[in-house]
């Protein structure tokens, strides 16, 4: 097992919307990153329009997974290689989504 890096206590993050889903969802995306180039993101939040229904709390949960990936030295691209992706290689999920437009930048 790999060591957890931690992030700085001051970090420079930043947050997005992203639309997801067959209804278009609005999704709010926080990302914390180690570097203040925002160049290597270490944390994730991603929170609903509706507090309370269990589609947030599975993208709550996802988020965590996904950063601790993150901390643990999982490359970006490999997490991008391992999610599920529609026929046209869009994603399937919000994670699909939030690491896509991460590796976008």
């Amino acid at each position: 097992m790999t060591t957890r890096r931690t992030l700085p206590d001051r970090r420079h993050c930043e947050t997005f919307k992203l639309p997801h889903g067959p209804k278009n969802r609005t999704m709010h995306v926080t990302v914390g990153y180690y570097d203040r180039a925002g160049a290597e993101p270490g944390e994730i939040f991603i929170a609903g329009s509706k507090s309370g229904q269990d589609f947030e709390a599975v993208c709550r949960d996802s988020a965590v997974l996904l950063s601790l990936c993150l901390q643990h030295g999982v490359p970006l691209e490999v997490i991008r290689g391992a999610v599920t992706r529609n026929e046209d290689s869009t994603p399937s999920t919000i994670v699909g989504a939030v690491v896509d437009r991460l590796g976008a930048r």
